[in-house]
């Protein structure tokens, strides 16, 4: 099993990789996400995508997946980090620091950081699509949507807010069962989606028992 030391710097230096400048990209966008998504921090979710593929490899008979899983691993830290950018906006939780440097915002103003946070969502599925077999990348990019969307961390985002009085939903949790599912879904969908990712990928299989 790769030790977890060892995880944070291959992460960090496939996400470089993946964040050079590219034709087409302007160049105040790509410092933007390059700013956030490069600032220290501990990539536990992509650390279990990692963990969970080799896990799964080895069940099946293989000391390391036959398939790479870093680009699934950095795939869902770009979601991950999305999320932070554009939790962190006025509109949000209007926070000024994000891993020990001023925010997306705070940097490059309010629409670059939302177009920052669009930008990292977009490529997170275009690095799946781009790095796995079609029926593979298929099942990857179906778990992450899920993970992120309305029934997940999005709608997690809208019982938050709700719960604040920011906004009027009827997701506001009035319980403490309500509280922990707003918690499943803000935060914990992403984690689960980072092991089932795992498991695809280092099963090379095309879907899950649920």
């Amino acid at each position: 099993m790769t030790p977890l030391d060892d995880i944070k710097p291959r992460i960090d230096k496939a996400l470089d990789a993946i964040l050079a400048p590219s034709p087409g990209w302007p160049s105040t966008l790509l410092q933007a996400m390059r700013y956030s998504a490069l600032a220290p921090g501990k990539r536990t979710r992509p650390a279990l995508v990692l963990l969970a593929a080799e896990a799964v490899a080895g069940k099946l008979g293989f000391s390391l997946p036959s398939t790479d899983p870093v680009p699934a691993a950095c795939a869902i830290e770009m979601v991950h980090v999305y999320s932070l950018v554009h939790d962190d906006l006025p509109a949000m939780d209007d926070d000024d620091l994000r891993r020990g440097q001023p925010t997306c915002h705070k940097k490059f103003g309010e629409a670059m950081a939302i177009l920052v946070g669009d930008a990292l969502l977009t490529l997170s599925f275009e690095t799946i699509a781009k790095n796995y077999p079609d029926s593979l990348a298929g099942a990857c990019c179906l778990e992450l949507a899920r993970a992120a969307g309305p029934s997940g961390m999005v709608g997690g985002q809208v019982a938050d807010l709700a719960a604040e009085g920011r906004i009027a939903d009827a997701s506001a949790p009035t319980t403490l069962d309500d509280l922990e599912a707003l918690h499943r879904r803000k935060t914990g969908q992403l984690i689960v989606a980072s092991l089932r990712l795992g498991a695809l990928v280092g099963s090379g299989c095309a879907s899950l028992p649920e």
